[in-house]
């Protein structure tokens, strides 16, 4: 294994188990913990980017309380301004650059860089030149179930969703998009 992947997969050990600490409680499954390698996890293609999303922590896998995973923002699309009501959020970059939206107020961020979200806060991402890999943290799980609702498994067309679809499943998944 390179390094480059060594040290993703420790920057996703480490930050589940921070999160987790810092959470308290976990689900069954995710208390009797598990490793993934950087490829493992459950892999989606992105329905408006095509860019990959590894889930690694969340509902499916016994986690009720915290979500965490990687996704992949290709070059210019960004992620849409939105916000969470009852989840905080954080990221940390783990390739590329842009800027960050948090409440209309804008701020730079490059590789190496931590984000964090609180609730309710609306936020999103515009990368004009550069592709991101994003580690992102979510407490409580919520936003797996997004993914999982809108994105499909890697040689499985896209599904077709209208922005009303892709807004009610939003909220479902605690959160609004602007």
């Amino acid at each position: 294994m390179d390094i480059k992947h060594s040290r993703r997969s420790f920057l996703q050990v480490a930050g589940a188990a921070g999160v987790a600490a810092a959470v308290g409680r976990v689900g069954t499954a995710a208390a009797q913990g598990y490793v993934l390698s950087t490829t493992e996890g459950e892999h989606l293609v992105h329905f408006r980017d095509h860019g990959n999303i590894f889930i690694k922590v969340g509902s499916a896998t016994g986690s009720d309380n915290l979500a965490l995973g990687t996704q992949q923002v290709m070059v210019g699309t960004g992620i849409p301004i939105h916000r969470h009501f009852h989840m905080d959020e954080a990221f940390y970059v783990l390739e590329g650059r842009g800027i960050f939206i948090l409440n209309d107020v804008r701020h730079s961020f490059e590789k190496g860089g931590t984000i964090f979200i609180p609730k309710n806060s609306w936020h999103g991402f515009a990368n004009p030149d550069h592709e991101l890999l994003l580690l992102w943290i979510v407490t409580p799980a919520g936003l797996d179930g997004f993914f999982r609702d809108t994105c499909t498994p890697p040689g499985v067309p896209p599904k077709r969703l209208t922005r009303e679809q892709i807004t009610e499943m939003a909220r479902k998944c605690d959160h609004s998009v602007a």
